[in-house]
């Protein structure tokens, strides 16, 4: 008897990428709207379920990791904050070498002529409204709390725990993060593939993807490539530090990396990022906790993206701001802080960065909408980016959890 064939996670999601699109160009709309209220629903679910998930994954593993949790905490952070703004300035030094090549009628000091018949161009291009399939009915799902409180509230836990000798309530939170892992294995990772289906299919049948990621091609490109080489160089580093292949690495998390591509959130995301981390070897608590913070607060691929958007649209915009190093020093700085904030979900970054935009490079309200409008074209990209750089932290953080461990055991064998 032969043994059934077993479809991967990764080619279940490229197959649901391609049929979405495929269906898209012949499915009538009512059966596209059926899809449409299943994402709806569940996407709905995913908000629920969302700081549940990060309480049951990140207030256990923080009080299972011990005394040390606190420190492996602030350093988790530490790290994840220089590797975005790493980030955001490799895309301002990426873009403003290139640009000069990919945008030549363009310019930071340029007004009028080509440059403001280019943004007129991108302008009118972006105000085409094609159709929008709505789902024929939602059901609302109001969390309990929002993924900032979620995460607050499990690092109290954990901490807490973490310096207490009971056991009585770590106990209790450990099965709620077994009920949580149940909920991710028998129920989100089955459904992911449908659910990206839906999305693909919904994008195609309104027209979105192809009139929108018609608009800056050249940038697009661009950015892709700048994110492929951000993560081979986090990859490299974690190699280093761990001393493993950063390449056989990078390809555990493809998984990962798909996923986000497919649903746009670094949280929703959280289950498969969890399951390929571990495969990397980190160690199981450490992931629980590291996947999970570093899902919120490691924006790496978001703020690449944003920062070349903004260099974009103020390099072909008359009548904005020079383009400056110390302009953009201070926009990096404070963005890398300010998306922090940012929920997991699409969009989420550029939401939290809006104010900035208008505070500190000057972005009108149209400037901000054709900036929206931009980066939600792309913001699969950056998503992935996100999580599959966190795979990188995790292996950096587990290194020094390693460390940590002996140096706890070579004192413990000194003092016995």
């Amino acid at each position: 008897m032969k043994k059934p064939i077993k479809v991967g996670l990764l080619l279940k999601i490229v197959i649901a990428i391609i049929l979405g699109l495929v269906c898209s160009l012949f499915m009538p709309e009512g059966f596209v709207r059926i899809f449409v209220t299943i994402n709806a629903i569940f996407s709905n679910f995913l908000g629920f379920a969302i700081p549940l998930i990060i309480l049951g994954l990140v207030a256990p593993g923080i009080a299972d990791l011990g005394s040390g949790a606190g420190k492996l905490l602030g350093i988790t952070a530490l790290i994840a904050y220089v590797s975005t703004i790493i980030a955001g300035y490799f895309s301002y030094f990426g873009c403003m070498l290139t640009f000069p090549f990919l945008l030549p009628d363009g310019g930071p000091h340029v007004v009028g002529g080509a440059a403001a018949a280019a943004t007129s161009t991108a302008a009118g291009q972006l105000d085409l409204t094609g159709k929008v399939i709505e789902p024929f009915f939602t059901i609302a799902m109001p969390p309990l709390m929002d993924v900032v409180s979620a995460l607050i509230l499990s690092f109290i836990l954990g901490l807490g725990l973490a310096a207490l000798p009971g056991r009585a309530f770590k106990d209790v939170l450990n099965e709620f993060g077994e009920v949580v892992n149940m909920l991710i294995a028998k129920v989100i990772i089955p459904i992911l593939p449908l659910y990206i289906f839906g999305i693909f299919l919904k994008m195609g049948a309104e027209g979105q993807a192809a009139s929108i990621m018609a608009l800056f091609m050249k940038v697009i490109v661009l950015i892709f490539i700048m994110h492929i080489l951000l993560l081979l160089f986090q990859y490299a580093v974690a190699g280093i530090v761990s001393k493993r292949n950063p390449l056989k690495m990078l390809k555990t998390m493809l998984p990962a990396y798909m996923t986000a591509l497919g649903t746009q959130s670094s949280a929703a995301t959280i289950p498969v990022s969890l399951a390929q981390t571990i495969k990397m070897g980190v160690n199981p608590d450490l992931a629980g906790f590291v996947v999970p913070l570093c899902a919120t607060i490691h924006l790496s691929g978001s703020i690449l993206k944003i920062v070349a958007c903004a260099l974009a649209i103020m390099w072909i915009t008359p009548d904005t701001l020079p383009i400056t190093f110390e302009l953009y020093t201070g926009f990096i700085l404070m963005l890398g802080i300010a998306m922090v904030a940012a929920p997991g979900v699409p969009g989420g970054a550029i939401m939290a960065a809006l104010g900035l935009l208008a505070s500190i490079l000057g972005f009108d309200n149209d400037l901000q909408g054709l900036m929206i409008a931009l980066y939600i074209a792309m913001d699969s990209f950056g998503t992935a980016g996100n999580v599959t750089g966190g795979g990188a932290i995790a292996l950096i953080m587990d290194k020094i959890y390693r460390n940590m461990k002996k140096k706890e055991a070579s004192q413990n064998t000194i003092a016995a």
